[in-house]
Order: C-alpha cells, then sequence, then structure tokens
C-alpha cells in the first residue's frame, strides 16, 4: 500500500469526478441560481466607490486574455477583469453565504470562472463543474477549520477554492492543476484586519483580488510554471503556517447548503432583520425605549463585539454592525442598498436605539449554529413590549429560495423589469449555452 496522498493530490481525485455531482438536478439548479444572484447584486454595486475608484485606477486595461467588465461597455484583461467583477459581486454585501466553522461566500468564485470561460469560449455546463468543485471544496475548507481565530481572513479559503475552479475550467493534467493551487496559494494568505474594527473598502474587494490572483497563477500554470510544493503538507506550507493539521471532507453536497441572502447586510444579521421587521409592524409609531437582543458567539465575535459596531462610520462597518441594522430596521423598515449612507449613520434616532440596546450570547442560541441562525429581540415602549424570535430566515437552506424569489430580488436591484427577466432566463438554460452568451446578456443594454 503507498503512501496517503497529499491534499491537493486527493483535490485533484475528487475534481476529477465531480460530474457526477451535477447528475442532480437540485444541484445544477441551486448552482445556476446563485450564478444569477451573483450577476444581480453585481448591478447594484457597479457606481459604487469602491468599483467606481477600482475602474479609474485600473482601466484602460488589455492583455494576451481579455474578459467583459460586467455592465460596462468595456474589456479587460482577465485578471483584471476579474476583479473588477469581483468587486461589484462582493461590494454590497448580498451575495450568497456558507455557515460552519467558518463563515464566507461561495459566489465569490463567480466572477474568475465567467471571466476565464468568456476568454476560452467555454460552454456553461464546464463552469457548472468548475464553480461546483470550487463551492464544494471551499466548503470543506470551512467545515474542517476556522481561520479568523487564528487572525486570517475567510478570503485565504477563496484563494484555495477559486484556483481548485480554474484547474477544473481548463481541464487542467494533475501537474497544471497542482502548481495552480500552489502558485494561487503560496502568496495569497489573507489578514483578519480586514475584517477588524472600522471596516474599508477593501472588505468588499479582498475576495476579488484573492481571485484575481488565481487567474494570474493558472494563466503562469497553464504554460507549466512551476510553484512551490507541497503547499499544504510542506516544511514551511500551509498546514504549518496557517491551520495546523487538518483533513478536509468532500463527501457531502455543501451546495445545497449555501444560502442567498435576502437583505444587504451580513448574513449572521438577517433573522434579526425579519425580527426587527416584524416588530416594526407592531409599534405603530410608538417611541422605543429600549431594545434586548439575544444571538450567539459567531455572531458577537464578527457583528457585534467592536467598538466601531456602535458609531459605525463606514458603509462597510454599517453593513457589518448588529446594532446598526437593527436600529435602523427598527425605525425605517426593510435596509437596502442606500441605506448605509453618511446620513443614516449619523443619524440621532438611529444612535438612540443603538445606546439602548443590550446584546446577549445564549447557550441555547450557541448549540443552534449553524444549522439555525437564532436570534430573539425584545423591544420595550412606555407602555408595551414586543418580541420577536426568528431561526431560520428566507433564504437559508432551510427556507430556501425559488427562481421567482431571486426574480423579485433581481428587481430590488434592477430597475428594468427586462433586463431581469433576460438574465433570469439565461441562467436557466446556462449548461446549454456559452458563456459568451451569458455575459453578453448581462451587457446588452
Amino acid at each position: 500500500m503507498g503512501d496517503p496522498l497529499n491534499l491537493d493530490e486527493q483535490i485533484f481525485q475528487y475534481c476529477a469526478g465531480i460530474d457526477d455531482l451535477l447528475k442532480d438536478s437540485a444541484t445544477r439548479e441551486e448552482l445556476k441560481k446563485r450564478i444569477v444572484d451573483s450577476l444581480f447584486v453585481s448591478y447594484g454595486a457597479r457606481n459604487k466607490d469602491a468599483v467606481t475608484l477600482s475602474k479609474r485606477s485600473l482601466l484602460p486595461s488589455s492583455g494576451k486574455m481579455n474578459a467583459p467588465i460586467y455592465y460596462d461597455n468595456r474589456k479587460a484583461s482577465v485578471d483584471i477583469a476579474t476583479y473588477l467583477n469581483g468587486c461589484m459581486t462582493r461590494y454590497l454585501d448580498y451575495n450568497d453565504t456558507y455557515l460552519s466553522k467558518e463563515a464566507l461566500h461561495p459566489s465569490d468564485n463567480v466572477p474568475p470562472l465567467l471571466s476565464y470561460g468568456y476568454h476560452s469560449d467555454v460552454n456553461g455546463l464546464q463552469v457548472l463543474k468548475a464553480l461546483a468543485a470550487a463551492y464544494q471544496v471551499v466548503g470543506a475548507f470551512s467545515d474542517s477549520f476556522s481561520i479568523r481565530d487564528k487572525g486570517w481572513d475567510h478570503v485565504t479559503y477563496i484563494s484555495i477554492s477559486s484556483a481548485v475552479g480554474l484547474g477544473v475550467l481548463n481541464n487542467f493534467d494533475k501537474s497544471k492543476f497542482i502548481n495552480t493551487l500552489n502558485l494561487a496559494i503560496n502568496n495569497n494568505i489573507s489578514l483578519r484586519q480586514t475584517r477588524a474594527g472600522e471596516l474599508s473598502m477593501w472588505k468588499g474587494c479582498t475576495a476579488a483580488n484573492a481571485t484575481r490572483n488565481s487567474v494570474f497563477a493558472s494563466m503562469l500554470a497553464s504554460e507549466g510554471f512551476t510553484g512551490p510544493s507541497p503547499i499544504f503538507e510542506g516544511e514551511m506550507g500551509f498546514f504549518k503556517q496557517v491551520t495546523g493539521n487538518i483533513s478536509i471532507d468532500l463527501g457531502k453536497n455543501r451546495i445545497v447548503r449555501t444560502m442567498i441572502k435576502n437583505f444587504p447586510v451580513e448574513y449572521h444579521a438577517m433573522s434579526a432583520v425579519e425580527s426587527a421587521l416584524a416588530i416594526r409592524d407592531q409599534l405603530n409609531g410608538e417611541e422605543i425605549k429600549s431594545v434586548k437582543v439575544e444571538t450567539f458567539s459567531v455572531a458577537h465575535k464578527i457583528i457585534v463585539k467592536d467598538p466601531e459596531k456602535l458609531r459605525p462610520k463606514t458603509k462597510e462597518t454599517a453593513d457589518h454592525s448588529l446594532p446598526y441594522i437593527i436600529a435602523y430596521t427598527l425605525l425605517y423598515g426593510e435596509p437596502g442598498i442606500s441605506s448605509f449612507e453618511p446620513s443614516y449613520l449619523n443619524d440621532p434616532s438611529i444612535l438612540r436605539v443603538i445606546d439602548s440596546m443590550k446584546l446577549e450570547v445564549t447557550r441555547e442560541y450557541d448549540s443552534m449554529y449553524p444549522e439555525y441562525l437564532p436570534v430573539k429581540i425584545i423591544v420595550r415602549t412606555r407602555n408595551s413590549e414586543y418580541e420577536k424570535e426568528v431561526t431560520v430566515p428566507k433564504g437559508h437552506f432551510r427556507n430556501p429560495y425559488d427562481w421567482k424569489d431571486l426574480e423579485n430580488k433581481g428587481h430590488r436591484l434592477i430597475n428594468d423589469p427586462d433586463k431581469v427577466k433576460r438574465i433570469i432566463e439565461t441562467g436557466k438554460k446556462f449548461e446549454g449555452i456559452s458563456t459568451r452568451e451569458l455575459l453578453e446578456t448581462v451587457n446588452f443594454p
């Protein structure tokens, strides 16, 4: 019996059989929904400051390989197109989520595959295979170990999964596949400072940069360029420096456990929005005297504990602030992409509600996460008390989006019913068309 395979070899072997996963029609449908969802949320971010500044910095751009920029009449080199499309996908904090030991956004893998797939003129089925591999690998790492607790950002796992997806997309042999991983991972270990304290524009763009680097790695590997190996088990490799010795289980279907966001807020706040909306409907304009919130440890760590969350000064901090999100929703209703403007961040009414708020972690809710997303909000007014608990928000894998839900989300983001309809219809048949046809639909006036 031979020596056990290194992790990069295990991943390569798993990806060689990825077709079997896509035989399940439900899995294919979920992947197509997530592609369409990522395109919808990108539209909402197309003119946001981080995207505009990035375009100003990086365009014009052209190279040996080029791809279109979403909702733009320009193309750029595939790596720059990946970065710009990735910024749009992620910037609103509105794309899909996977919750486990590490919480992350699997559809960050969509832009590199669509951009590279456009240049290569591959069919949609090949993109779906590559995306399935990326989702499965990133979910397996998420299930295995929380790197945020060691000061690394979850985007580090996106570096791995996007490289895997590109290896599958290009039908790389074992050597090129493994060297894509080597080159993509070695220089792309991301610091958690991205999501600590007052958050900057980089919060919404760091995943885009990780996937840009994976595209760069795959371009080099495609010509036979080699990278540091073994990247996981090596003397100074990923296990030694980042996670310790871990193993990943690629056996279960993680795609159907990813979740589409119903609101543009950090996912651990999704139940809180629904709870606050239900209470708002009962308040009838009564003045709020105090708010009590019961939540779980992971939510507290990510969207409560930093003092900046009580007085967010940036959009990036506000959509990661549970106190702000609850206060906004109680006073103004459903949060949208304009809910984090300076006029709201400085709103005395919102700040008063935040100051009245007490947030605590409960053992019960810790025991329920990540299978459920529990929160309880209790609001007291002068004469009444209102309470609402939500454990499974809309879009959660236990309460999933259907195509009609996704269409409705598209309409909230795109004020063009025909464009929404075209993207939905093209996305539904993606396995039977080319990547170019999908992106031409996106950029059709």
